[in-house]
């Protein structure tokens, strides 16, 4: 998921979808467990992106 694209959604739309990556990042951590995936960097970085521009729009405002 692109910065950009992030920038464009508002607030609700923010959270909703730092709630989406919440659960998929979930989801990869019980696979970890079990041993069946080895790298979930990557929805890491989407959540720390989705909260970096949801302080970046409360500061904002």
């Amino acid at each position: 998921m692109k910065a950009s694209e992030l920038r464009a959604k508002n607030p609700a739309e923010l959270r909703q979808e730092l709630h989406e990556l919440l659960k998929a990042q979930f989801s990869l951590r019980m696979q970890v467990a079990t041993q069946q995936l080895t790298n979930n960097s990557q929805i890491s970085r989407d959540i720390a992106r989705v909260r970096t521009l949801l302080n970046e729009k409360a500061r904002q405002s």
